[in-house]
């Protein structure tokens, strides 16, 4: 027997059926032929090479496995995307680094039926995957990381390391002041002279728990930055779209926020325990809730006091830019409402943590 008839005859026994008794009745024709390794190896190519297809990108996949299946799979994903690699086409930066980023471990290898069973639970996966919108990055060498967005990152860095929010929240506000500042810059020399650059799309993953408030304190720093984020709650992840230098502040900031706001949450929380406080999960929920959006006024009104009157034709040109992508990638969209808003001491404290933004006021940009 071929050993392409015997992943054929694994594929139809556990691809295609569900249940354990499929999976386990695959894994043993695999595990019995060793000989069938190498095509069991170029088939798993073959749906990295669909997901990307149907509009995934490596960052994507890996994090849907994650959230779908264990540690072993994510090893096995990381192992198939390296070698699909080899035979992609060239693609742009933004993948080229999430292939850098890719888990470094090798899966570790069991006994064969084992690792049989994880493979195919990976291709089952895999093969499910939905078509979803293609981000169409083009093929580009590395940038260099211009000393504005050095200094940001710098800030962003110390606002997570301060154990005092309000210090936090006040380099935060700095930051992003000068990300403000960049964009304005870039497209200031976009005006002056015009280049081939259009607004692109990036996908940012908006994890669980709380993934509701997540996504608006994601929506709110994409907004403050001349971004528009839909998010996909199923799969997990927001699709950012906007200028290059604008989707590399919302990625730096909305990390950076995330980070802040649960060491906020986790301090005000133990004091509510401190009080006689039993029950947390609303009062996260409400927290996060509050910070996302007043945290969105806030970064508002620090890159609106960058912007002089005589920008705003710049500026409002290239927004026109954007929600043309937008409305292209997306023709249907709906608002983000918050639900499950219920704990009042949650949202008061959540709010008390964005208004203590320390805002600069700078003299406008011209």
């Amino acid at each position: 027997m071929s050993t392409s008839s015997t992943v054929d005859r694994a594929f139809e026994a556990a691809l295609y059926e569900t249940g354990e008794r499929a999976l386990d009745a695959g894994a043993s024709l695999l595990a019995a032929d060793p000989a069938a390794d190498a095509e069991l190896a170029r088939r798993g190519e073959e749906f990295v090479a669909g997901a990307w297809r149907r509009g995934w990108q490596p960052a994507d996949v890996v994090r849907i496995v994650r959230r779908e299946l264990d540690d072993v799979h994510v090893r096995l994903t990381a192992e198939l995307i390296r070698a699909q690699s080899g035979r992609d086409r060239p693609r742009g930066r933004r993948w080229s680094a999430q292939l850098d980023e890719l888990p470094a471990d090798a899966p570790s290898r069991t006994d064969r039926f084992s690792h049989a069973t994880a493979v195919l639970e990976l291709y089952r996966l895999l093969l499910r995957l939905p078509a979803i919108e293609a981000l169409d990055e083009s093929p580009g060498g590395p940038r260099t990381e211009s000393r504005m967005l050095t200094r940001i990152r710098a800030l962003l860095a110390k606002a997570e390391a301060t154990g005092f929010p309000e210090e936090a929240e006040a380099l935060s506000a700095k930051a992003q002041e000068l990300m403000a500042r960049h964009s304005v810059d870039e497209a200031l020399l976009a005006s002056r002279a015009p280049s081939p650059d259009t607004p692109g799309a990036c996908r940012i993953g908006v994890e669980p728990p709380y993934e509701q408030a997540k996504a608006v304190l994601l929506d709110a720093v994409a907004t403050a930055n001349h971004c528009r984020a839909v998010w996909n709650e199923p799969l997990g992840f927001s699709t950012v779209v906007g200028f290059e230098t604008d989707l590399e502040v919302v990625e730096l900031l909305h990390t950076s926020l995330l980070v802040q706001a649960t060491t906020a949450m986790t301090k005000a929380e133990a004091a509510q325990r401190a009080g006689g406080r039993g029950r947390t999960k609303t009062f996260r929920q409400s927290f996060l809730a509050a910070y996302a959006h007043r945290i969105g006024t806030r970064l508002a009104e620090a890159a609106e006091s960058q912007v002089s009157d005589d920008l705003l034709p710049v500026l409002a040109s290239r927004d026109v830019a954007v929600t043309g992508r937008l409305d292209r990638m997306f023709p249907e969209t709906t608002t983000t409402r918050l639900r499950g808003v219920r704990d009042a001491a949650g949202w008061s404290e959540g709010a008390q943590a964005a208004d203590r933004a320390q805002v600069g006021h700078r003299p406008p940009l011209r």
